[in-house]
């Protein structure tokens, strides 16, 4: 018998089994249009109650991923889109997802992450389907270097916020919670494939700007840039207890993304693009140091 099923509330199932179908959608394991399997194989699967995936599928449905009807199940409506900014890029990444240029970035002998982002649950997502790959011996980084910039946990967000101003303290809570939690899974997975001397060299380092998140931004091995303003939105948020609270809140996940190649042309889009965000992560970085 599952801890879920013997009275934690559910609170730790429902997290492992979202994250997980999160990064099922992600990696393309159920592709946009693709139906989810039934609640009750999703229940049987991960060891838990038709009511924590009932209560699962709610959450993904609130934040677009698919759409749930009865006696049709549930549809993947809604992935990772990246648009092209330049005829190289298009050539090589038409129609694919963040999912692929990570893979492919992990495909390097030494592998460097710049990231700007808001709470880090995505990039969690695909760090933890590369650290498989490199445990299954299909790629062997020799070295892996991540910076992360988070907003400050004192800083006061205009997003997420509540419709009703009691729940404020909720919502800022739950999204430090996600915050810590992906961070934490973040540099126990990286740190692990160095202790288990699958990657010999790992540097993780995260720090804390006095800044609201208005896009997220991934710079890849220094020659890509990945760049999505986040999208406010009014929707249902479905806290752990199952309470649902109406909120203005953005959407990281499912986020269009514009990619953009430094190339042999300084002077091209995406080499004129690249430069300047990679330039404005260094300029931010190297000020919180001081």
């Amino acid at each position: 018998m599952t801890e879920e099923r013997t009275g934690d509330g559910g609170g730790r199932a429902f997290r492992r089994v979202s994250e997980e179908l999160r990064s099922r959608m992600a990696d393309g394991t159920y592709p946009r249009r693709s139906f989810l399997p039934s609640q009750r194989d999703l229940a049987e699967e991960f060891g838990v109650s038709r009511d924590t995936v009932q209560r699962v599928l709610r959450e993904l449905s609130n934040e677009g991923w698919i759409e749930s009807r009865q006696g049709s199940g549930s549809r993947v409506i809604k992935n990772q889109r990246i648009q092209s900014s330049s005829a190289k890029a298009t050539r090589s990444h038409r129609g694919v997802t963040l999912a692929p240029l990570i893979s492919e970035a992990f495909e390097q002998p030494e592998v460097t992450l710049d990231v700007y982002t808001l709470t880090s649950e995505s990039l969690d997502a695909h760090i933890r389907l590369q650290a498989e790959r490199i445990r299954g011996g299909f790629i062997r980084p020799r070295r892996i270097a991540l910076r992360m910039l988070l907003p400050s946990a004192s800083l006061p967000l205009p997003y997420p916020r509540a419709m009703d101003d009691k729940d404020a303290d909720l919502l800022r809570d739950r999204l430090h919670a996600i915050t810590r939690r992906h961070t934490e899974s973040l540099r126990g997975v990286l740190a692990e494939l160095r202790t288990e001397d699958l990657v010999p060299d790992v540097d993780v380092q995260i720090r804390h700007a006095p800044l609201t998140p208005a896009f997220k931004l991934y710079v890849i091995n220094e020659a890509e840039v990945l760049f999505g303003t986040y999208e406010v939105i009014e929707r249902p948020v479905l806290l752990e207890s199952g309470e649902e609270i109406r909120a203005l809140d953005v959407l990281g996940l499912g986020s269009t993304l514009t990619h953009h190649v430094r190339d042999a042309d300084p002077d091209s889009p995406g080499s004129v693009f690249a430069t300047s965000m990679q330039a404005w992560f260094e300029s931010v970085w190297t000020l919180l140091a001081e």
